[in-house]
């Protein structure tokens, strides 16, 4: 028998992609032992224990992250409000950082040569992955299947791998009439590629694994509240259960039972990838997208204008890139997400929700932080506030306005003849 070219920790989903990496990796020489970490995805995890022992693997290793994942990606997430290119809500990118930090803790302990991983070399895990693991340990060796020549021309593309898992006996879920790829976690699910490579393809109906169909949803609505503290949801309330969540996991499974029911946090994109390419992917992120509503609502009675401000120019594009691009064990990321508790001290409130067939409505919000003064900003009394000073604030105001028309008339640019939104006069 010939010597193994040594030991590799593989990140294993028990899908079609790592199934087969698995197998090569051992017709390769390596001894490779499979990691797998429960970041809250409805899987079969003994399923997935059997079957990668079943292909060659000497060893495997299940770790539970899903605390870790609320508390220290979820939660700053959900505090920053991050949302990639204004739609995405990034739940792929949140689970990298702690199933990296899980996989190396196995690596070091297991005395593993090599991590390895399924990711795509047109994708952007393979990035995140990569960066996160030589932001723990440095000098850790990589083995990237799909950018080694010999694999990816092998395996050119799906069903390729499909023919090789039948001819080495690998059960996989995907199949030649359902050509796509998931991955899931506590908060969401992503489907891409096959027939969702073209744009304008519709997602059939039975891709759609986590919600309800909004037009199949309950046609009663459902109403919740969510406690904030410091920006946190600390309790949500169910009163249809007579019940109340505190935990954080708790909280989020709760949040993701509820919107799944009522058809929430579906969307249909096609996104930026951080290497450059285009990708058409569809995401499911149920409980996400209360969270990021309620969460949003509570800021506008309770944050400051100016810190609201600095805050969603800096902080939420920052760190939202910093998750998309993989970044996460950087210093600019510490730096980053070090502000956050100030922006959020006082984010402290209640928010009341109405859940229907696809929609959060915001029914209403409380806080006794009092920076909203319902006297101040009534129409029916003056509250403390003299409407005469307005006029010194508009006199300010105008000053630079003032002198950019006076400007414009001395070049004969005035502005009162209308043009379209170039300055081309119409």
């Amino acid at each position: 028998m010939s010597e193994s070219k040594g030991r590799v920790l593989l990140a294993y989903s028990g899908g079609l992609d790592t199934s087969c990496i698995l197998a090569w990796l051992i017709e390769e020489g390596y001894e490779v032992y499979a990691f797998m970490a429960d970041v809250g995805q409805e899987e079969d995890f003994e399923a997935a224990r059997k079957k990668a022992l079943a292909v060659g693997a000497k060893k495997f290793f299940l770790e539970d992250l899903k605390r870790e994942f609320v508390t220290e990606l979820i939660y700053p997430a959900v505090q920053a409000n991050c949302i990639y290119e204004n739609v995405y809500l990034l739940g792929t990118s949140l689970a990298r950082p702690v199933i990296a930090r899980g996989m190396m803790a196995v690596a070091d302990r297991e005395g593993c040569d090599f991590v390895s991983h399924g990711c795509t070399g047109k994708g952007n895990d393979q990035v995140r992955f990569e960066l996160a693991f030589y932001g723990l340990k440095p000098d850790i060796k990589v083995i990237a299947p799909w950018r080694i020549p010999e694999f990816y021309r092998r395996f050119a593309g799906r069903q390729a791998l499909l023919a090789y898992a039948a001819e080495k006996q690998i059960p996989v879920t995907q199949t030649v009439s359902k050509p796509w790829s998931t991955d899931e976690n506590l908060f969401h699910i992503s489907y891409e590629a096959g027939i969702l490579e073209d744009p304008d393809t519709t997602p059939p109906d039975d891709m759609w694994k986590l919600t309800t169909a909004p037009e199949n949803a309950p046609t009663t609505p459902e109403r919740i509240s969510i406690e904030f503290q410091k920006g946190l949801p600390v309790k949500v309330t169910v009163p249809t259960e007579n019940k109340e969540y505190t935990d954080p996991v708790d909280v989020f499974l709760t949040l993701n039972a509820l919107a799944r029911k009522h058809g929430i946090g579906r969307i249909d994109i096609v996104e930026n990838r951080f290497i450059g390419v285009k990708s058409r992917g569809c995401y499911e992120s149920p409980a996400a997208t209360i969270l990021r509503i309620a969460h949003m609502d509570i800021e506008g009675l309770t944050l400051d204008r100016n810190v609201r401000s600095l805050r969603d120019q800096f902080v939420t594009v920052e760190l939202s890139r910093i998750l998309y691009n993989g970044h996460w064990f950087t210093p600019e990321r510490e730096f980053i997400v070090s502000s956050i508790p100030a922006s959020q001290r006082t984010v402290n409130g209640l928010v009341r929700l109405k859940l229907y067939k696809g929609n959060v409505v915001v029914e209403g919000r409380s806080s006794e932080e009092g920076l909203y003064d319902e006297k101040q900003s009534s129409m029916d009394e003056l509250g403390g506030f003299e409407p005469t000073d307005t006029t010194g604030f508009i006199q300010i105001e105008s000053i630079r306005i003032k002198k950019w028309a006076q400007s414009n008339i001395r070049k004969g640019q005035a502005g009162i003849e209308p043009k379209d939104v170039y300055g081309t006069r119409v």
